[in-house]
């Protein structure tokens, strides 16, 4: 039992997908979804073949425009493992939730567009991954549109990112030259054939060994000779794959192909879960806690209101961190003090789920919210009272009064709030004296209101109007015994408090925060609150 047990666990691989905006990130995921059986046309959402956004992609808003805005869990069976993965927003306006989904993820799969290189977003998101050592491997994506040199390539993600790379497989050629790629392991060249990118598995491949003389009339024999000059120069200078450094995420694996057409998608999905690691440690308030452990634990990463509308549910993303979870059998929630049945655990694919009755470490499941849980809360077996480090939040940098258009509403209009608040989505404040009725919304990235906005409308029928405020700077008053009706200076400023009733300050600019520091004596800000 107890080998069952372990090789569970051991079989689960757990990470994000992580990329800036038009990568090809959520095609990525998509592609691997069809490897692993889990949909069966590229795009499809529930069976809809014609459907123009990706499955990954399930709110009203992502179809609409084309971009995704919340990170999805989607978890399948390919080749004897259990993957989870964890696909998150490319643009940096929602990189608060990205952040937070790493925290959850065992490693991280960064796709780079061949012909843009290491973009904004993409450096943010590294640094992430860095700070919790954790292997990254990188994915070129679109090889068959005009891309950069490869070495170009190489040497931006070594300089800008910082980390070294070992190439897995190499390209021959770019865009209308793109013949396929080296595999440098197997010598072989696996021959790209551009075929309809519709529900098709894979683009066409023939393999051909690197002394096979119809390769040269394959590729001609002028990429055959760069080719085998640039396998030289790659033999001679690269670093050599080293999986303890990988481990460690001091070395990223590189592979390139084209995620459109499924080419290079497989090579690089097998190699990957061979390179990649089974559940990790994780730290707590009690040292490192071992996945293969007897008792379960885990902690909530997430949380999504109405992913199911016609029910109106709240359901928290849980990262099983240790042992195994099953479902029914009383657990501990560490904050509240609480001993809970999590009943009707579910298994999550984008906004499809599937009740289940166990999980081990590594997966990320779906629990029903009674309105309780917390991002970073943390759940255990009875008995135990640890608390897994906690996750970082941000400090809004745009801010917007929030007005109810239609006062009969008023009842509706607070749940929404509060509940995209409890999400994690925005950040709500008061007035910190007066007007108890003022909503002020504070957001890391201005279309996280588009966000708010259609949600309000569309999940609780709440017309709404954004007023904008002129404040970019947020600061909790340290020393909260200070009475901030009596602060100096402060003319600049707004004087709010957030929902568990701690005094802030809004600023304009870094200047008047320096103006009411130099005012106030004994006046302590923080631009984080630590709770």
């Amino acid at each position: 039992m107890a080998e069952d047990y372990q090789r569970e666990i051991e079989r689960r691989r757990t990470f994000a997908i992580i990329s800036h905006p038009d990568a090809g990130k959520t095609t990525l995921t998509e592609k691997l979804l069809l490897y692993g059986g889990a949909i069966n046309t590229a795009g499809s959402v529930k069976g809809k073949a014609n459907a123009k956004y990706a499955v990954s992609d399930w709110m009203g808003i992502e179809k609409e425009r084309g971009i995704s805005v919340t990170s999805s869990v989607l978890q399948f069976d390919y080749d004897g493992y259990c993957i989870n993965i964890l696909d998150t927003p490319g643009h940096q306006d929602f990189s608060e939730d990205t952040y937070r989904t790493l925290m959850a993820a065992d490693s991280a799969v960064m796709v780079i567009d061949a012909s843009k290189g290491v973009e904004a977003q993409t450096i943010k998101l590294f640094k992430v991954c860095v700070m919790r050592h954790i292997p990254i491997f990188t994915f070129i994506n679109k090889m068959d549109l005009e891309a950069k040199d490869s070495f170009e390539l190489l040497d931006e993600i070594e300089t800008v990112l910082g980390i070294r790379t070992c190439p897995i497989n190499w390209p021959i050629g770019a865009g209308k030259r793109f013949k396929g790629v080296y595999n440098r392991d197997k010598k072989q060249v696996s021959m790209f054939q551009a075929v309809s990118v519709g529900g098709s598995k894979s683009a066409a491949e023939t393999d051909y060994e690197l002394s096979d003389p119809r390769l040269k009339e394959e590729i001609g024999e002028e990429l055959y000779l760069q080719l085998t000059e640039e396998i030289e120069l790659l033999d001679g200078a690269s670093d050599a794959f080293d999986q303890e450094l990988v481990n460690r995420g001091e070395l990223s694996p590189v592979f390139f192909g084209s995620a459109l057409t499924t080419f290079g998608v497989q090579t690089f999905l097998e190699n990957f879960l061979n390179m990649t690691l089974p559940p990790l440690p994780r730290n707590s308030s009690e040292g490192p806690i071992q996945p293969v452990s007897a008792s379960f634990s885990g902690f909530i990463f997430k949380i999504q209101a109405n992913m199911n509308k016609a029910h109106h549910d709240r359901i928290a993303f849980m990262r099983i961190c240790s042992g195994k979870f099953e479902a029914d059998k009383e657990v501990y929630h560490v904050q509240s003090g609480r001993k809970m049945r999590l009943s009707q655990p579910q298994q999550i694919m984008a906004q499809d789920r599937k009740v289940i009755d166990e999980a081990y470490a590594g997966d990320v499941i779906g629990i029903f919210d009674p309105g309780l849980f917390s991002i970073g809360d943390t759940l255990c077996a009875i008995g135990q009272k640890f608390t897994y480090e906690g996750i970082p939040t941000f400090a809004p940098e745009h801010f917007c009064r929030l007005v109810s258009l239609d006062s009969m509403k008023r009842k509706q209009f607070i749940k929404g709030v509060t509940q995209l608040a409890q999400e994690g989505a925005i950040q709500i404040f008061k007035d910190y004296t007066l007007d108890l009725s003022e909503i002020i919304v504070g957001v890391v990235g201005v279309l996280q209101f588009d966000v708010l906005k259609y949600r309000l409308e569309s999940e609780y029928n709440c017309e709404v109007r954004l007023e904008p405020l002129p404040y970019n700077y947020i600061r909790w008053v340290k020393n909260p015994a200070v009475d901030l009706n009596r602060l100096k200076r402060v003319n600049d400023c707004k004087k709010v408090k957030d929902m568990k009733d701690n005094p802030l300050l809004l600023f304009a600019n870094e200047w008047s925060i320096r103006l009411v520091l130099e005012n106030n004596e004994g006046l302590e800000l923080e631009e984080f609150k630590k709770n």
